[in-house]
C-alpha cells in the first residue's frame, strides 16, 4: 500500500496549509513529528532537507509545502495520486 507522510512539527504554519489543502482534496495522510536531534538527522537522511513539512505522496517525495501547492496547482499531484 501506498503511504502519504507530512513529516511536520506542532508549531508549523506551512504544515498546517499543507494539511489544509491534503485535506481539501480528500488525501489521508498520516504526521510524522519532527521533534527530537535524532528526529531531524533522519529526516536530513530521507530529503536532504532540514525544514518542514516535507512530504510524501503515494511514496514519491513531493517537498515542502510550496513544492506541494505548485503540484497541486499544475496538475502533477493529480498524476501521482493516480498512479
Amino acid at each position: 500500500m501506498k503511504k502519504n507522510i507530512i513529516y511536520c512539527s506542532d508549531a508549523c504554519s506551512f504544515c498546517q496549509r499543507a494539511y489544509q489543502l491534503l485535506e481539501s482534496k480528500g488525501i489521508n495522510f498520516k504526521k510524522h513529528y519532527v521533534k527530537t536531534p535524532d528526529d531531524w538527522n533522519k529526516l536530513m537522511e530521507k530529503t536532504g532537507k532540514n525544514t518542514v513539512p516535507q512530504i510524501f505522496i503515494n511514496d514519491i517525495y513531493i517537498g515542502g509545502f510550496d513544492d506541494l501547492s505548485a503540484a497541486n496547482a499544475s496538475g502533477k499531484l493529480e498524476k501521482i495520486l493516480n498512479q
